[in-house]
């Protein structure tokens, strides 16, 4: 995607995915740990008959507000980052002085590609920004922002139904917690195991240190009283 967010690709299968590894697994972890700091809480509401069903809407209820609003300053960020490209990009297009744009793309770049990349190659691409007459006059949304804001939204109230479903299925509170204790580890743990292969780590050693750290925060929300 160009600097302004509006390339589109003619080969539909060309096309990169609306939210990469890390954004899918972070969701999906934050609807996860939502759900859990319900179901932590399941002892102290469990002598009710309906407490499994209780528990279940208010979790997959808090998880819709909070996937809303998480899809929501989604798009706030992809907006004003998208907005931020739009203004250098400008700001290099309408500089006359060459090294002057070379200076505003250099102190745009992320700091771990500032040594990276010399003033040649940020000249070649000064000349490109500057040669461009479809930059468009202000940030808008498109397609794709819409798309992956849904999957957002979708990801985070996903992930109550592993976790807080089994007391509903469950009439036995001691068998619908087991069962959700070992669904929500296999879910921490297979999302390390994919944050591991995205990261080059060893897939189980990420998983195993994801399901961890999962459960120790989980315990750390509750304690706090998330």
């Amino acid at each position: 995607m160009d600097a302004t967010g509006h390339t589109e690709r003619e080969n539909a299968g060309d096309r990169e995915p609306v939210l990469d590894v890390v954004d899918r697994v972070c969701e999906l972890c934050f609807g996860l740990f939502m759900a859990l700091t319900f179901v932590g809480t399941v002892s102290a509401v469990g002598a009710s008959a309906d407490a499994g069903h209780k528990m279940f809407y208010t979790a997959l209820g808090c998880n819709l507000a909070w996937g809303l609003a998480d899809a929501v300053m989604y798009l706030v960020r992809t907006l004003v980052s998208r907005g931020r490209r739009m203004t250098v990009a400008h700001s290099v297009r309408s500089e006359p002085d060459a090294a002057a744009g070379v200076r505003a793309l250099r102190d745009a770049m992320a700091s771990w590609l500032k040594p990276l990349i010399g003033d040649t190659e940020l000249e070649s691409i000064r000349r490109r920004v500057a040669a461009r007459p479809d930059l468009p006059q202000r940030a808008v949304f498109v397609r794709d922002d819409l798309i992956a804001a849904a999957s957002i939204f979708v990801l985070v109230v996903a992930a109550t139904f592993p976790v807080a479903l089994p007391f509903v299925l469950f009439a036995h509170v001691p068998t619908a917690l087991l069962v959700s204790r070992v669904l929500t580890i296999v879910m921490l743990f297979g999302s390390g195991v994919a944050l591991g292969h995205y990261a080059g780590f060893r897939g189980w050693q990420a998983g195993l240190a994801m399901a961890v750290v999962g459960v120790l925060l989980t315990m750390a929300i509750i304690a706090l009283g998330g």
